[in-house]
């Protein structure tokens, strides 16, 4: 078994691969990760063969996973792992190839491993992302903006009178508030994906991943596919290829 560890900006997530490839998913809000808890989640687990960590978290929710493995198997090693110029079949378009978030990076080499072709891929997660990868595995660029809690959230900071609320409603033009803010940052972030799709006719497949994936998928009119494993594929990936 292998511990794949992808510690996110709101979530702390792990998965376990098994020999077959099988990934068996897990997923804690960051504020409630502590050392107990870790400890006794992971205790009834052998040693695992490796250990891969994505962190894109604070540095305190690091030292607890690297605590908690040190307690728990103390001669398994942990590899972070970092964004690259080129590797596992991947090209980044980054000028400074370590800007690009780790996520994702294996969320492009995930992409290119089980999704091969012109793909265009958005993160749904605290912030969205989006990467652009041709069909030869060269990364053509991305976007990044705030997500949908994000915006909702800046709106409450930033107004007086526009209330943060986690309700849903119906999609379209709103005559109310909630509504009105929960369709306008949905709207936003369905014009981001489009304008993209507009302007880029040869990506062929629209891979979509992160907490509100599915939300945004389903406003959507194209053929998608929904991933939420991305970053752990990308991460099996570069496991499986250690290993051989």
């Amino acid at each position: 078994m292998k511990l794949l560890i992808d510690s996110g900006n709101s979530r702390f997530k792990w998965a376990w691969l098994d020999k077959q490839g099988q990934l068996n998913t897990f997923a804690i809000a960051n504020d409630h990760v502590n050392r107990v808890q870790l400890l006794n989640v992971w205790s009834v687990f052998k040693q695992p063969e490796q250990i891969l960590v994505a962190s894109v978290a604070s540095s305190a929710l690091v030292l607890i996973v690297t605590e908690v493995v040190t307690e728990l198997w103390p001669p398994t090693q942990i590899q972070f792992i970092k964004t690259q110029t080129q590797a596992y079949g991947v090209s980044n378009a980054y000028e400074q190839a370590d800007k690009l978030g780790v996520d994702r990076w294996l969320a492009l080499i995930a992409t290119h491993h089980y999704y091969p072709g012109f793909s265009c891929i958005v993160d749904c997660g605290t912030a969205v992302t989006l990467d652009v990868l041709n069909g030869e595995g060269v990364h053509q660029g991305g976007l990044i903006s705030p997500g949908l809690v994000l915006m909702k959230k800046a709106l409450a900071r930033d107004t007086a009178s526009l209330p943060y609320e986690k309700s849903s409603y119906p999609v379209g033009l709103a005559t109310g508030t909630g509504a009105g803010i929960y369709n306008g940052t949905l709207y936003a972030i369905l014009g981001l994906i489009t304008q993209v799709l507009k302007q880029h006719k040869d990506i062929a497949k629209l891979i979509l991943t992160g907490g509100d994936a599915e939300l945004i998928a389903q406003q959507l009119d194209v053929p998608i596919i929904v991933d939420p494993d991305l970053v752990f594929k990308g991460l099996a990936v570069i496991a499986n290829q250690q290993s051989a």
